[in-house]
């Protein structure tokens, strides 16, 4: 998550941050035995701060995803019945993730103005490939909602004690993005050059710090979907409300994390009959989409250069892990939507990161995804990783 500037910002007021991941899958599922193993030049994040006044930033944050920029085709066995579809969002793309600017005006109270990050669950604020074990993010939160989540609007902040806050009045999601195997997660309006904002959403995080290395919180979002939808092809609302709760414990060598959330779209099959009819060009997969969802994943780790003495000479760190996310992405359905149970899905997975240096984390695990289905539900991983920050 990108951090404040350093104190003497003032003397430099240009500064620059970033990270960057490579990752290489090999794949043996039974839902697609064909499915060949690939490497992922997955992104490299930038995040540039220019200090315009003494508590005054602009800040912006520039991904370039997939190692270039461009539209390309994805084979879809499952949700496009075979089909090559276009790619618009996929296949490389150089994004502005963020653009704001920051008024630091007291430390229990800021504000940003412009595009921000909604901070909702673990997997939005432990981001950077050495905050997070496995080589992709959070399964469970990364596959229900964005885990890097930006919208428009105005963001207030700032910490009491140990307590820390965000309120956002921003722009809402976009109901035909919503799908049967990611529920809201693609509702996002980036493929769009502008975002329609006839339906704002608020959003609201607090984390508590009760002691050293621990912290707990909540976080929560409401937003109707349906009149930033790109025609006015739905004639009922459809409100998104999403609620999650998030702990973290770190205790010398072992590291404890979870997070678990909980969502609800109204008039969910009127939202599953618009998307069926929307046009191919649009993009989005016409599937159709729950009234419900939720999502929950844990994991723990120990540094072994910090319980077996000899190993402490290989570098900074050595974890293993080990984590476990059970999710379902149409977890309730309403009307003639059918509860497909290849969506409910549980993955389990353990490895190691290796950090020779600080900024840099070489990581390695195997994964096992059990679906719903009565057959062919098996989807076995084995991963490898790179992730640098400067």
């Amino acid at each position: 998550m990108a951090q404040s500037p350093p104190a003497d910002s003032a003397a430099t007021p240009f500064s620059i941050r970033g990270y960057g991941v490579i990752n290489y899958a090999a794949y043996d599922w039974e839902t697609d035995p064909a499915r060949r193993a690939a490497i992922d030049v997955e992104r490299l994040v930038l995040y540039p701060t220019l200090q315009l006044a003494e508590r005054v930033a602009l800040r912006a944050e520039f991904e370039i995803e997939h190692a270039g920029t461009g539209a390309a085709l994805e084979f879809d066995v499952f949700e496009e019945f075979g089909e090559f579809e276009q790619e618009i969002e996929k296949g490389g793309e150089v994004v502005l993730e963020q653009l704001h600017v920051e008024f630091a005006l007291r430390p229990a109270f800021g504000v940003r103005v412009g595009k921000v990050k909604l901070p909702i669950g673990l997997a939005a604020v432990n981001d950077e490939p050495n905050e997070y074990y496995t080589t992709t993010r959070g399964e469970a939160e990364a596959t229900i909602i964005p885990s890097n989540w930006y919208e428009t609007g105005v963001q207030a902040y700032g910490s009491l004690g140990r307590a820390a806050y965000v309120v956002s009045l921003v722009s809402g999601l976009d109901a035909s993005g919503f799908s049967s195997a990611n529920w809201v997660q693609r509702g996002g309006q980036s493929r769009f050059e502008t975002v329609n904002a006839d339906d704002l959403a608020l959003h609201a995080r607090l984390d508590w710090a009760p002691a050293s290395g621990v912290r707990v919180g909540a976080s929560g979002y409401v937003g109707d979907s349906a009149g930033n939808r790109p025609r006015p092809d739905l004639d009922v609302s459809a409100v998104v409300a999403i609620g999650s709760v998030h702990g973290e414990v770190q205790r010398g060598a072992l590291t404890l994390r979870g997070a678990a959330l909980y969502g609800r779209l109204g008039n969910a099959g009127a939202v599953s009959q618009a998307n069926r009819n929307l046009p191919n060009a649009l993009g989005v997969r016409r599937t159709p989409v729950a009234s419900a969802a939720y999502g929950v994943g844990v994991e723990a780790g120990l540094d072994l250069t910090q319980v077996v003495p000899a190993l402490r000479a290989s570098g900074d760190r050595l974890d293993v892990f080990a984590r476990a996310d059970a999710y379902d992405s149409m977890a309730e359905v309403t009307g003639a939507v059918f509860d497909n149970p290849r969506w409910q899905r549980t993955a389990y997975t353990a490895g190691l990161n290796w950090r020779p240096v600080e900024p840099v984390v070489f990581k390695a695990h195997l994964s096992r995804r059990v679906l719903g289905t009565g057959a062919d539900r098996i989807e076995d991983t084995a991963s490898l990783g790179l992730g640098f920050e400067f």
